[in-house]
């Protein structure tokens, strides 16, 4: 099984899928810094889809606090 040239643009796709149903927290962050490391190297995209599985806890302020969370890991 080849992988191919790490450096050259590929159809690699990382994907992150949080629920918006409180904070981040350490265990997401460096998940999401992995993911993002895995797609960058394999010159692929990171895809973040919001995964809305709890609808009586979700917030948006917990939506807005993932991507604020990813800039300041600079992932987005």
């Amino acid at each position: 099984m080849s992988h191919g040239n790490p450096k050259s643009p590929s159809n690699y796709r990382g994907r992150i899928a949080p629920s918006p149903t409180g904070r981040l927290h350490l265990g997401h962050a460096r998940t999401f810094w992995t993911v993002h490391e895995r797609a960058r190297t394999a010159g692929g995209r990171l895809l973040l889809r919001i995964e809305d599985l709890d609808p009586q806890r979700k917030r948006a302020e917990f939506v807005a606090g993932i991507f604020e969370d990813l800039r300041w890991l600079e992932i987005s």
